[in-house]
């Protein structure tokens, strides 16, 4: 028995030193030293001429005149209109279909099943092309609103299901709690059920958002300036392939990550209130 208690005690004392934030610091350092270890090896092996200090130009210029973007940041300004106005495009379209999703209109169920079936099993970049080459010339669509009708209907098919679960976690007494009140089913939705539903809804509505931004860059296919055209372009002239790539990756991880910490926020204080 007192080696089973010694043996104990020893297992607890080396689980509470793993669990300690010095191992877990030790840890993240091990990984960036490993990371650091594996880049400069790769960068030994390709050989290739890194000519960083041209990169900042590209982004910003800074002189008498004051300050000027760049091509990439005016890409970025593109990207971040683009991605906005389809965000909020596909909410709208992604609600009304849940909802239809959800009604008892057989027309209604029916027509957003094909909706949404239809934009969620195919290519987003098909769908750009047949809206912008096909739908473009008949409803007189340029490219910017080809472009944000594409990434709205592609992504209100996913955000529609994201609606869906969301409605469907509040439970069926609130509906009845709201009827017994008097409440038709708009204020229904709009007084009881959505806001409770935002909670459940807003971790894979920011996950959707994130990838909306990154899908923006197909844009670039039917050649709108936005932020990976403008890469295109820049590499094409200067052959800074991997510079130019690293920065654009890096810009659109810095505006993801900052969603990313808003939406945090936003769910601490809606647990707090």
């Amino acid at each position: 028995m007192q080696n089973l208690s010694k043996s104990s005690l020893y297992f607890k004392q080396m689980r509470s030193i793993l669990r300690s934030p010095l191992i877990d610091v030790m840890q993240f350092l091990l990984l960036v030293w490993g990371l650091y270890w594996l880049a400069a090896i790769s960068i030994d092996n390709i050989s290739y001429n890194w000519q960083w200090y041209q990169i900042p130009k590209f982004i910003y210029t800074w002189d008498e005149n004051g300050f000027s973007a760049g091509p990439l940041l005016q890409g970025l300004q593109i990207t971040l209109k683009i991605s906005a106005i389809s965000l909020i495009f596909s909410l709208v379209i992604g609600l009304v279909t849940a909802i239809f999703r959800l009604s008892s209109s057989p027309v209604a169920s029916t027509l957003a099943r094909i909706y949404l079936e239809t934009s969620r099993n195919t290519p987003l970049l098909i769908q750009i092309f047949f809206i912008y080459f096909v739908l473009g010339p008949v409803l007189g669509l340029e490219r910017v609103p080809a472009a944000i009708l594409a990434l709205s209907l592609f992504e209100g098919a996913y955000a529609s299901e994201i609606f869906r679960s969301g409605i469907l976690s509040v439970s069926k007494g609130q509906y009845e709690a709201a009827y017994s009140l008097g409440h038709n089913n708009f204020q229904t939705y709009r007084h009881i059920i959505l806001p409770q539903a935002v909670r459940t809804m807003l971790p894979p509505l920011t996950s959707q958002t994130i990838s909306l931004i990154k899908d923006s860059a197909l844009v670039s296919t039917i050649a709108i300036y936005d932020l990976t055209m403008q890469a295109q372009a820049l590499i094409a002239e200067t052959y800074l392939t991997f510079e130019i790539w690293f920065t654009v990756a890096a810009m659109y991880l810095v505006i993801t990550v900052i969603l990313s910490v808003v939406v945090t926020v936003m769910e601490l204080r809606m647990k707090l209130s």
